[in-house]
């Protein structure tokens, strides 16, 4: 299935936020202001700038199913992550990624499994998902895993 066919829309409201990195390589990340995980941010948005030149962007999902992390409207997230950590790569609206309540687009990308084998839910904020430019995932890594980390940025490189 390719993801960039998914109905999602973006922070402030607006349909298509998926279409925005169709074509792209994309790094999909569940988001959170709250987490100690949070200055991870600095780094999604450092591997944005190095490669977006090259077709690749983040996409932050907003998520509030981990402790409550994700308290926030969409205007207190979007202050916080540009004032912050002066995001600039897209962020959609808050959506479930676990659950009864998980988005279609969690769906496809949790059966996915990561390189220690583990697939389904989500285990914490900033779990990552790479995406090729024909919409398929072709890495996922845990949340601990730092943006910038050699495998992930191996990833990237090697799907550009």
């Amino acid at each position: 299935m390719n993801i960039y066919s998914q109905q999602l829309s973006s922070l402030d409201g607006q349909p298509g936020v998926l279409a925005q990195v169709k074509d792209k390589v994309t790094l999909v990340v569940n988001v959170a202001s709250k987490c100690g995980l949070t200055p991870q941010y600095e780094a999604l948005e450092a591997i944005h700038k190095k490669y977006s030149s090259r077709g690749f962007s983040v996409l932050g999902i907003p998520c509030n199913q981990f402790m409550g992390q994700e308290p926030g409207t969409a205007d207190e997230i979007r202050t916080f992550c540009s004032s912050t950590y002066g995001v600039t790569f897209p962020l959609s609206e808050k959506i479930e990624v676990n659950g009864d309540g998980r988005h279609s687009l969690y769906s496809e990308l949790t059966a996915h499994a990561d390189a220690d084998g583990v697939d389904g839910d989500i285990r914490w904020n900033f779990e990552k998902f790479l995406v090729n430019r024909q919409g398929e995932v072709v890495a996922r890594f845990g949340p601990q895993v730092v943006p910038d980390a050699d495998a992930v940025v191996s990833a990237i490189e090697a799907a550009l």
